[in-house]
């Protein structure tokens, strides 16, 4: 489950030229942590990236909490995209 940080860009982007708004970066973090707990999975002793897996959690979930006391409508609608419990 390889994924493509284009897609993931041009799939979230709010203007022609974004390539870092907080819903991108929010995405990119989400493809990334996705692909990694499929990792874990299949080696469950690879703790070198299980610190990484756990930093990207943790900047995920400030950005998150920054666009939802910002912006509740845009912080909904990127919960229901991008799938996330919360």
């Amino acid at each position: 489950m390889m994924f493509t940080k284009k897609a993931v860009i041009e799939e979230f982007r709010t203007h022609l030229t974004d390539t870092g708004s907080i819903e991108v970066q929010i995405a990119i973090l989400t493809t990334k942590i996705k692909y990694l707990s499929t990792h874990f999975q299949k080696f469950p002793r690879d703790f070198a990236s299980k610190m990484g897996f756990l930093k990207m959690i943790g900047r995920r979930k400030v950005l998150l909490n920054y666009i939802r006391k910002h912006n509740k409508d845009n912080y909904s609608s990127l919960i229901k995209k991008l799938d996330i419990r919360r």
